[in-house]
């Protein structure tokens, strides 16, 4: 494979979290692995980064979670079966699957937090800028969000957090950041706040689950004392490297879907199926027969 002339030429991907809110669904399956109509959902976000210019890619795993390593692996006993079966198109797609990116794969040995998770990235990323993507969350946007980031960090020179704007009862669910205005959709920040109370937030700016940092953000990690929950949390540790070297937002153009939310993971199917051509009018007339049912009653 060929790099693709990327200032950012590495991506991690968390992915190690246990779906509590996904339960019973995620006990065996990685949420990460629950599909949008077909498609599981991290290749969705392995996708992005491909489309972003960046073909090195560490996915940071936990206990039980294997089917995700699988999946972007080779099968030969599937291969052979679906070219004894005359099905091309469909052996094509597992190929490029386990064609599409360099995936590396790396376990989490224990559950403290996202910004733990990016500690165990240190070694591969080594002392370049990085890009992260969590693994649960699917944006929907042209360019790819990570892309548009990419290209803030070379004319920046500074980590940066994609944020999109969140309604005031949804902002004690995110890393929340403020700033000041220094180009169209590019904030300099000034503070950055893990899942603030409504009274105390001081935006809606939630960060978006995409990010580029510089290598600085290790050794902050590395010594960082655990924060919200008990974990480990990176926005915690963006507010200290903010003491030290600037960061910036970008608010994203696009819609960001939130897997690990039940009601917008039932969203993100609806979407999905009507985007798809050979889906979109059989299930357009289904939902609006549903409706219609609903109404009567």
């Amino acid at each position: 494979m060929k790099n693709k002339g990327s200032i950012v030429k590495k991506a991690v991907i968390p992915a190690a979290g246990l779906g509590t809110r996904l339960l019973p669904a995620a006990k065996a399956v990685p949420k990460e692995m629950l599909p949008v109509v077909d498609i599981p959902t991290i290749q969705y976000v392995v996708q992005e980064v491909v489309d972003s210019g960046i073909e090195d890619i560490l996915i940071i795993t936990g206990r039980g979670k294997g089917a995700i390593e699988d999946h972007f692996d080779r099968s030969p006993e599937l291969e052979e079966r679906l070219a004894k079966a005359g099905k091309g198109d469909l052996l094509a797609e597992m190929l490029r699957i386990a064609q599409m990116a360099n995936v590396h794969v790396i376990r989490q040995p224990q559950q403290n937090g996202l910004g733990d998770a990016v500690l165990c990235a240190r070694r591969f990323v080594g002392d370049e800028p990085f890009a992260v993507l969590l693994g649960d969350a699917i944006i929907d946007a042209s360019p790819p969000a990570t892309r548009r980031l990419i290209d803030c960090y070379a004319e920046h020179g500074h980590s940066i957090l994609g944020v999109e704007q969140v309604p005031p009862e949804k902002v004690s669910r995110y890393g929340i950041v403020s700033g000041v205005s220094v180009a169209d959709r590019v904030h300099a920040l000034t503070d950055l706040v893990e899942k603030p109370p409504i009274e105390s937030a001081p935006s809606n700016l939630a960060i978006a689950g995409r990010y580029v940092l510089t290598p600085a953000i290790f050794g902050i990690l590395e010594y960082l004392p655990r924060g919200t929950g008990n974990e480990v949390q990176l926005t915690d540790a963006l507010r200290c490297l903010l003491g030290q070297e600037r960061i910036y937002s970008y608010t994203i153009d696009g819609r960001r879907f939130d897997i690990g939310d039940k009601l917008d993971y039932l969203k993100t199917q609806v979407t999905f199926g009507l985007a798809r051509a050979e889906l979109a009018g059989p299930f357009r007339a289904y939902l609006r027969e549903l409706l219609a049912g609903d109404a009567e009653e």
